[in-house]
């Protein structure tokens, strides 16, 4: 589960210049050259056939695309008291003993959507299994409820859907017992420079700050030992129950984690990031032994005094805050070498003048445009009367090599057939790590534009007039580190469920995109190794808000070398009419997602099958987020059989 209040994607415009060279070819008969016109036109229907393969081979994923059903597995709740038996809970016969299933509640429950019509579309179902649930103490030891295992394996055997299975273990509470059990012991926690994470919540849900370092704690051992026990099962199923397992998605959403993590996303709050555990910061340096080789070499590639690798450790200290035993130690979320320029501007009245771009100069020279309309979830909930939460702009710049000094950044809006509309300038210093003294940068002249109406409400979030930025190269590295942790976590337990007959079916991620949200630090959660293609791995994405619908997320996937990706869960944070439900749904199934999960409410009797509620559940009785408008939305498009539209 995420609250991603404002995902979107920042997207990285480019203009690529095509300049095709027109030359008139002679060709002569000689005797001296015989062989010249036959190599001459080999060559050419060389190039020919090379580029067409290479266009069929850009093309092929949205051409095999055309000709795949898109699955909607929504994620049914409601089922865990039914696998796990829990006593103080009202269960139907079908949910008791090992041979009961979570079957009847899936299957009323997807029923209330009506029949699928849909030529595109097909009716399939999440199946979440949390890992720890299916732990019970045995003395000093957990073991595998085995009859657990077995009523998640009959809910597959016996509903006939596709079905995506979810080995969910991340951060997010789930209720385990076995859960307060493993964080005692801080070997199994992620660690600030101050120490092992407390216990955090979010938005009412409790948050176990596992570490992603290592594979050989309690935590990660008792994950396997469930991942084993339920691909076991799984594969004592009859073939036809096997076939119809769509993919299996692993783990939920694995990232590094920061205090306070509700409030914490952002630029503004104290930096402090994961892990800083003895293992990590050993591992740290085996990293950096494994890319540099000697400690002499990271020297000359950082410009540091080095002495030896034990010498050598994350950076750990904000310079504005903390004394520095050497300038080294300084980390906060711009000392990567890069910052976010950013704001929003509010939807024009003439809708035809469209969002607008933002044009970005640096000391008088273009920077840069990018394009108004990524999500700003918390600008909406603040001022609701702005309508939409497309409103948001960024655009990073980096300041890793730029001159030590004062530079200024001055915004403009470009908006229809109106003139430039100044959005205001900051003033940033960029300083070496001496500390020295910045000087202001000379301008050049800025372009004609009027003053910002009073009409126009609009707002500069990132950088803060007068700001200063300090480069730190040890932090990019420290950063990689981090990210090469998650995806190693990831990893393992790809091989863990490939040692078994799942091996068969497509294994998915299950991450968020949190650079793409214009307020989030991205690199806190260290999870930009985890989206490029990792062997044996299938992309796997949560999609809130702009970054569902919208083109921000289309263009960054169009950057990738994945041919195909699940979503894994998927709201829009607002009302969708069924037309434009169906163009979003029509507009992944073209560009290669093989389903999409939503939240569902269980539901039997016309009754929620659990008080657990999520607040992003498409269910007609869900005041939150547009979400009823989306269920009967949804119901609507399933039941027309006219083909799905895509709108570009």
């Amino acid at each position: 589960m995420s609250f991603a209040t404002m995902p979107s994607s920042r997207t990285a415009w480019s203009s690529h210049n095509n300049n095709p060279v027109a030359a008139k070819q002679h060709m002569h008969q000689s005797t001296t050259s015989p062989a010249r016109l036959p190599r001459r036109f080999f060559c050419a229907i060389c190039v020919l056939l090379c580029l067409t393969g290479i266009g069929v081979w850009q093309a092929w994923p949205y051409l095999s695309a055309r000709q795949t059903s898109l699955t909607l597995a929504p994620m049914v709740g409601g089922l865990d008291d039914c696998l796990q038996n829990i006593p103080d809970a009202s269960l139907p016969a079908s949910c008791l003993g090992p041979t009961g299933s979570a079957a009847p509640l899936v299957e009323t429950t997807l029923a209330r959507l009506g029949e699928v019509k849909s030529p595109a579309l097909t009716m399939g179902y999440t199946l979440k299994a949390p890992l720890l649930d299916f732990l019970r103490a045995d003395g000093t030891d957990w073991k595998v409820d085995a009859d657990a295992v077995q009523r998640l394996a009959n809910t597959i055997r016996d509903v006939h859907k596709p079905v995506v299975l979810y080995l969910f273990s991340t951060h997010f509470e789930s209720g385990a017992p076995a859960e307060q059990a493993l964080a005692s012991d801080p070997i199994n926690l992620a660690y600030s420079p101050k120490g092992p994470l407390p216990v955090d919540s979010y938005y009412g849900t409790r948050i176990y700050p596992w570490s992603v370092a290592r594979t050989d704690n309690d935590i990660s051992r008792r994950r396997q030992q469930v991942i084993e026990a339920i691909s076991e099962a799984m594969c004592r199923l009859p073939d036809e129950a096997q076939e119809r397992i769509l993919g299996v998605t692993l783990l939920g959403e694995v990232h590094q984690l920061f205090p306070k993590f509700q409030s914490g996303m952002g630029f503004t709050e104290h930096y402090e990031v994961s892990d800083y555990s003895p293992a990590s910061i050993a591992g740290f340096r085996d990293y950096l032994v494994q890319r540099f080789g000697k400690v002499e070499t990271l020297n000359a590639a950082l410009g540091s005094t080095f002495t030896d690798w034990n010498s050598v450790s994350p950076p750990d200290r904000n310079i504005r805050q903390e004394p520095l035993q050497h300038y080294w130690q300084h980390i906060d979320s711009f000392a990567h070498g890069t910052l976010p320029v950013s704001g929003w501007v509010a939807p024009a009245a003439d809708t035809r003048a469209g969002l607008g771009t933002v044009h970005i100069y640096l000391n008088g020279q273009l920077l840069g445009r990018t394009p108004v309309g990524l999500g700003r979830q918390d600008v909406l909930d603040t001022v609701p009367e702005l309508g939409s939460a497309d409103l948001g702009w960024r655009q990073d710049l980096d300041f890793s090599s730029l001159p030590t000094g004062i530079h200024q950044l001055d915004m403009y809006l470009e908006r229809g057939n109106q003139p430039l509309t100044h959005l205001g300038s900051r003033r940033i210093s960029v300083v070496d790590s001496r500390q020295s003294t910045p000087t202001a940068m000379p301008m050049k002249k800025l372009p004609v534009a009027q003053e910002s109406p009073a009409t126009l409400r609009h707002y500069i979030d990132s950088p803060i007039e007068a700001s200063s930025y300090f480069y730190n190269p040890l932090v990019p590295l420290w950063h990689a580190y981090r990210n090469a942790q998650v995806a190693h976590y990831l990893e393992h337990f790809g091989r863990i469920v490939h040692q078994s007959c799942l091996a068969k079916r497509p294994l998915y991620t299950h991450q968020l995109i949190p650079f793409s949200n214009p307020s989030w630090d991205a690199q806190k959660y260290a999870v930009d190794t985890s989206l490029h293609p990792m062997k044996g791995l299938h992309l796997g994405l949560s999609l809130y808000g702009e970054s569902s619908y919208g083109s921000s997320f289309m263009h960054w996937l169009q950057g990738t070398r994945h041919t195909s990706y699940g979503v894994t869960e998927f709201h829009p944070l607002k009302a969708m009419p069924p037309h434009e439900l169906a163009e979003t749904l029509e507009r992944h199934r073209l560009r290669g997602a093989r389903f999409v999960s939503m939240f569902l409410d269980g539901r039997v009797n016309d009754k929620h099958s659990s008080s657990a509620l999520s607040i992003f559940s498409f269910d007609p009785d869900n005041t939150r987020f547009g979400s009823g408008t989306l269920y009967e939305s949804l119901k609507s498009v399933l039941a027309s059989p006219q083909p799905l539209q895509d709108v570009p």
